[in-house]
């Protein structure tokens, strides 16, 4: 069974920056090469919708951003530690939401919800002005 753990939320003072990071165990990552998949980055802030803020090839090749957070976050993995990365800089209050990190359904870089097959439960950020 895929499992997905996400770490690294906190509270930041404008500006400041953090790393998310997701570790994932079972069937992804235990398959073969071929079996792989896109992942990506997703958070919702308090009576928003979830929004998708990055995402990425099994390769690293393509990647996507939102628009409100180009330039500030990127998003990484490393296949050997079965794990994901979201770098973030410059950090506002309106970054402020829980994180999650998700499989996508697809070979593509997902880009929105529709496009995730599997969530974490998920890592606050909270950003003080």
């Amino acid at each position: 069974q895929e499992r997905l753990v996400e770490s690294g939320g906190g509270l930041v003072q404008t500006g400041g920056s953090l790393r998310l990071s997701c570790s994932a165990s079972g069937r992804t990552f235990t398959m073969a090469a071929m079996d792989t998949a896109a992942w990506g980055w997703f958070r919702q802030a308090p009576g928003k919708k979830r929004e998708v803020v990055a995402g990425l090839t099994w390769s690293g090749m393509d990647t996507y951003y939102a628009d409100s957070v180009k330039g500030r976050f990127t998003i990484s993995r490393d296949n050997a530690k079965t794990t994901v990365y979201l770098q973030m800089n410059s950090l506002k209050p309106e970054d402020t939401a829980v994180y999650y990190c998700g499989r996508a359904r697809s070979l593509a870089t997902p880009k929105s919800m529709s496009d995730f097959a599997l969530g974490g439960r998920g890592t606050q950020v909270t950003v003080s002005s």
